[in-house]
This record gives structure tokens, C-alpha cells and sequence, in this order.
């Protein structure tokens, strides 16, 4: 069966080694070409998909570079869903929040173990949020404004997705206060996230309620796929904690992103070097094809 190989890197070194290595290693590589300066795209004979991709980061494994293997059929998705947090952004949102109160090590620590799937998504949320009982909410515009940041190629990714009419939805376990401001500089669609409660100009404590976590990103893309008449297999999602990772399996295409062990060895392909444009070349695209930030 033929499958497509994309070797994604932010060094061209590491590319031509990376073609030499899987030729090295017996792959049946029938064509090659380049995508652009930063990813080259084959197309490879294997007998099993599982097997490919373990011979292939094998092959790879000492260097920078992030490999997607997958059917050549139905490579470009019409359906994106992305986490924010580590993913879409610089940052872990009630981390940086958690600072103007003195308390960003504490709270790290609780969201560090459930990122990694350590702690219950739900209660580990309603533990740091309780933690921020009292902060004034003018805090959340300087979180924003002060610490959050795009990560590199995030905006060029989502806005070339959209130019090609693709349904594009930010699916976050942290707060919309957050997503919307994200969403709308990234280009999304739509968002959707968490609430805090607010009163007196300050913090509860609580989260509003129902809390979007691992469950609820799993269903928001099947609703979003059910509303394009489409299928969860013609869907491309990304995240990088254990909260993603009911998505990222359900999916056509589910990529690890900079993720915690346990995402990474469970998504269809991982980024670990390159910036969020792979997920453009991981599709066949071309960087002539991309719309710029």
C-alpha cells in the first residue's frame, strides 16, 4: 500500500540526512519532493501503516526532525480543532494568571500533573481556580496583554486553513476570557473554553459550569464534524496534555505538539522541532500555498 511520509525541519541539514537515513534503513521510497525549504513529502510502499511509522522514527530518532506518515487519501482535513494553552499560545493561561497572586509555582505544579494525565482534569481546574478566590479580574487583561503570545506559525496555519475553507475551532480547558481574544488573533471560527465566575470585580473561586475538559473536546469534535456533514476521520486536531487526548485519537489526523509523553506516544504523529506550519505540510501543502501572518 502507498503511503505519504513528510519529514518536517527547521534545518536542512537534518532534512537531507533524514532522506539519506530512511533510505539507509531499506523504506521503499518511490518519489520525493519538496514542499518548501523546511519539509520534504514521499511517497513509500509498506505492507502496515504502524510499521512505517516505527521504522521511520527509528531512522530519525538522532535528529531534528518530525515525521507524519499516513494514507495518501484524504490527507488535507476539513475540519480543525486546536487546544490553546502550550499549543496555540506561548503559555499555560491560569499559570501566568496564577502570578498575580503570587502563587504561579503552585498552581504550575497542579497543572503540570494534569497535563500529564497525574490528576483528574476537573478537579485539578476547580482546585487552582479556588486558589485565585479574590484576584481583582482587571488581572486577566494584563495577563493577556503582558504574557500571552502566539506561538510561531500558529496564525499562518489556521489563517491558510481558513483560506481553504476549513472549519477551524479552538477547543481550550482554560477560560474564555482567553480563547476569544486568541481566536480572533489567530483567525479561528469559533472557540470554546471555560468560564470564570465574577463578582464584585474580583474572582470567585468557581468555574462556570459545565466544565469543558477531556470529555468535551472529544464531543466538540463531534459536533463540529456532525454540523460539516463530515466524519471525525476528515478532522485534524492538536494539543499537547492528557485533556487532548480523546480528541486526538478520534481524528483523522491527531498531532502531538511539543506534548507530555503520554500525547506523544499516543498521537499519529508529533512536532517536536518545527513550528505549527508542519501541520500544513503534514497535509501536502505547499509553502507557496500558505497565507502569511
Amino acid at each position: 500500500m502507498e503511503f505519504a511520509l513528510t519529514l518536517v525541519s527547521p534545518n536542512a541539514d537534518a532534512l537531507r540526512a533524514a532522506d539519506t537515513a530512511l533510505a539507509a534503513a531499506g523504506l521503499a521510497v518511490k518519489s520525493c519532493v519538496s514542499l518548501g525549504p523546511h519539509a520534504l513529502d514521499l511517497k513509500i510502499e509498506s505492507a502496515e501503516l504502524a510499521a512505517l511509522r516505527a521504522d521511520t522514527l527509528a531512522a530519525v530518532a538522532d535528529l531534528p526532525v518530525d515525521v507524519c506518515a499516513q494514507p495518501v487519501q484524504g490527507r488535507r482535513k476539513r475540519l480543525f480543532l486546536a487546544d490553546m494553552d502550550s499549543t496555540i499560545i506561548n503559555v499555560e493561561c491560569l499559570d501566568e494568571l496564577a502570578d498575580f497572586a503570587g502563587l504561579k509555582a503552585e498552581i504550575a505544579a497542579i497543572t503540570e500533573r494534569a497535563m500529564r494525565g497525574e490528576l483528574a482534569f476537573e478537579g485539578a481546574l476547580r482546585e487552582r481556580v479556588r486558589m485565585l478566590k479574590g484576584l481583582a479580574d482587571s488581572a486577566l487583561q494584563r495577563c493577556y496583554d503582558e504574557r500571552v503570545r502566539l506561538n510561531p506559525g500558529a496564525a499562518t496555519l489556521v489563517r491558510t486553513m481558513v483560506a481553504q475553507g476549513v472549519r477551524c475551532v479552538l477547543v481550550s480547558g482554560g477560560f474564555t476570557f482567553f480563547t476569544r481574544r486568541v481566536a480572533d488573533l489567530a483567525g479561528f471560527h469559533a472557540n470554546r473554553a471555560n468560564s470564570f465566575v465574577i463578582s464584585g470585580g474580583a474572582l470567585t473561586g468557581e468555574v462556570g459550569m459545565p466544565i469543558l475538559g477531556r470529555e468535551a473536546k472529544l464531543a466538540a469534535l463531534n459536533e463540529e464534524a456532525l454540523t460539516l456533514g463530515i466524519s471525525p476521520e476528515q478532522a485534524l486536531t492538536v494539543g499537547d496534555g492528557a485533556n487532548d487526548l480523546d480528541m486526538i485519537k478520534a481524528c483523522g489526523l491527531g498531532v502531538a505538539y511539543r506534548a507530555k509523553p503520554m500525547v506523544a506516544a499516543q498521537a499519529q504523529a508529533r512536532v517536536d522541532h518545527a513550528d505549527l506550519t508542519a501541520l500544513l505540510y503534514f497535509q501536502g501543502y505547499c509553502a507557496d500555498e500558505f497565507v502569511p501572518a
